[in-house]
């Protein structure tokens, strides 16, 4: 046998095989696929709501995913992971997700981005150049106020809302933690 084709077969065989071990999914919004997992990256392809999609890896906040003869990177949050498809993506699924009841005795933490893991949550490291990106995007309170006024926008009084009443019995098990 030809020495050659020995790495072509395997790398036939790795991507025939690569559709075996994909999860399912569907696409909830009309939402673009990217080259790689960032939003400023090419865009590879637009994909519809209700494609299904093969899930191939994940990434922090993103997604690999073939849809039909495309393969790119789609926001983690724009998939409903499973073959389900849309029938259940409702506001009920989300409720009863957050309201499940589980264990008191376990601390969760919600991160505001659904994919993170505790291991992700635990190598969590300070990025002082990602602090600085974040604060070169803030603007100060004149900048603010003149952005306001050039948009007609007007401030309003809200009165504060009334302090809540104080109870004997908790609300819920996790406030007796």
């Amino acid at each position: 046998m030809n020495p050659n084709l020995i790495p072509a077969a395997l790398l036939l065989l790795c991507t025939a095989s690569a559709s075996a071990w994909a999860a399912p999914g569907t696409v909830l919004r009309n939402e673009k696929l990217y080259s790689q997992p960032s939003a400023s990256a090419k865009v590879a392809a637009n994909v519809a709501k209700g494609t299904p999609v093969n899930i191939l890896a994940k990434q922090g906040g993103w997604l690999r995913v073939t849809a039909g003869r495309s393969t790119g990177w789609i926001r983690l949050l724009s998939v409903r992971a499973g073959a389900g498809g849309l029938g259940g993506a409702g506001v009920g699924d989300v409720v009863g997700a957050a309201t499940t009841r589980s264990d008191p005795s376990r601390v969760v933490a919600v991160a505001g981005l659904r994919g993170l893991t505790d291991a992700d949550l635990k190598q969590a490291k300070f990025n002082p150049d990602e602090l600085a990106r974040m604060e070169a995007a803030g603007v100060s309170a004149a900048q603010a106020r003149s952005f306001a006024s050039r948009a007609r926008l007007a401030a309003v009084k809200v009165p504060a809302l009334p302090a809540p009443a104080k109870s004997a019995q908790p609300a819920s098990s996790w406030e007796t933690n």
